[in-house]
């Protein structure tokens, strides 16, 4: 079983055992995980990034980074989207309009090239 599978097995059981899922919308799980994304650019919104996360920094940021990441598994559980195929055809559509010959040291997104 890989690590996502066994991530998700553990957050159905945990939100079945809660009797949750009447809650987790997909409009409720979205919000949830803009709301965790917030709090992954609070722990950098004043910080010089010319230095290191503190070790309490960097712990904060685990923890909201694995929030967010757990949302996006349920949400794409409960539409039935398999997030893995669908994260690889986006960096293989992202390749194409991002070629290394043009975009190369430019931070601009592709219809502005």
């Amino acid at each position: 079983m890989s690590r996502r599978s066994q991530v998700l097995k553990q957050l159905l059981d945990f939100r079945n055992k809660r009797n949750w899922k009447h809650f987790h919308s997909p409009q409720n799980i979205v919000k949830s995980i803009v709301l965790e994304a917030a709090e992954v650019l609070e722990i950098f919104q004043w910080h010089n990034m010319d230095t290191e996360l503190s070790p309490n920094q960097k712990q904060r940021l685990k923890e909201e980074l694995a929030d967010v990441y757990n949302w996006l598994i349920l949400l794409a559980h409960d539409l039935d989207i398999d997030i893995e195929k669908e994260a690889l055809n986006k960096i293989k559509s992202n390749q194409q309009k991002y070629p290394p010959e043009k975009v190369r040291d430019k931070a601009k997104k592709y219809t502005e090239l």
